[in-house]
């Protein structure tokens, strides 16, 4: 006869609450670590999400999209919310244990990576840090590969009577995204008369929804990095504070934020 299912076995929580491992004797450390897990747990439901909304608007059901990307902006509010308790992390308290992450990194997580690579932002440089695990990078580069949420997106335009060349249809979608002309006026078309084209007014915000909420959460990023460690060099290598201040300048869907300009 099977146990009966349990809060914690439905859960796996032995398994969950047990991989809390700190390296140090550091009170703080602890709370890096879930505050990271738990950041890996909700990009998890994010890509679950975005994956299922990719679907959807392949097939042309926007609607029934609006609810996954509507859910994968709170998560986003939730993951910025994170910032401000890792914030409790004093400069002296996390560099009492700074030492034990040695080169690890948040700049490392393959599963920020493949958000990015599923909204669009395309970048086939970070492969390399995830070759000795073959089935994540097998999962990247399906995604590197693949169309992003925003090229089914473009392509819902033509499929709702608007024009836009084959170059811009045809394009090698494992290639970082460039902006288009073409494209801005499709959606500027839009947003010009968005009784006719309500689905695709509708996306289009959703899309610029998840856009705003990653841009916030990379500028709380910052701010959090430069409160505890400055200008210090990131663990993994990188310029840290520097790094991820280029990044603020990433759009997933660059012609809705153009668009505006226009209107």
């Amino acid at each position: 006869m099977s146990e009966p299912m349990t809060y914690a076995r439905y859960l796996g929580l032995d398994a969950l609450l047990g991989a809390q491992t700190p390296l140090s004797d550091r009170h703080d450390e602890l709370l890096f670590i879930v505050i990271h897990q738990t950041k890996e747990l909700w990009l998890k439901e994010i890509i679950h999400e975005v994956k299922l909304a990719r679907r959807l608007v392949a097939a042309g059901d926007l609607e029934p999209a609006y609810k996954a990307l509507a859910r994968v902006s709170r998560i986003q509010t939730i993951m910025t919310l994170s910032w401000d308790v890792l914030a409790t992390l004093t400069p002296a308290d996390y560099l009492s244990f700074r030492e034990s992450l040695g080169t690890s990194s948040g700049f490392q997580s393959h599963q920020f990576r493949e958000l990015e690579y599923l909204l669009g932002l395309k970048d086939e440089s970070f492969l390399r840090f995830h070759a000795e695990r073959p089935e994540v990078l097998a999962e990247l580069k399906a995604a590197l590969e693949g169309p992003s949420l925003y090229d089914l997106a473009i392509a819902q335009l033509p499929a709702h009577g608007l024009v836009l060349p084959d170059a811009v249809l045809m394009r090698d979608a494992s290639k970082p995204y460039q902006p288009s002309q073409a494209v801005e006026d499709a959606w500027l078309a839009v947003y010009g008369d968005t009784q006719r084209w309500w689905e695709l007014y509708q996306l289009a915000e959703k899309l610029v929804d998840l856009d705003d909420a990653l841009l916030t959460w990379r500028y709380k990023h910052v701010l959090t990095v430069e409160r505890i460690i400055g200008g210090r060099p990131g663990t993994g290598g990188t310029e840290g504070s520097g790094y991820l201040q280029k990044t603020l300048g990433r759009r997933a869907f660059p012609e809705l934020w153009s668009l505006r300009t226009r209107l």
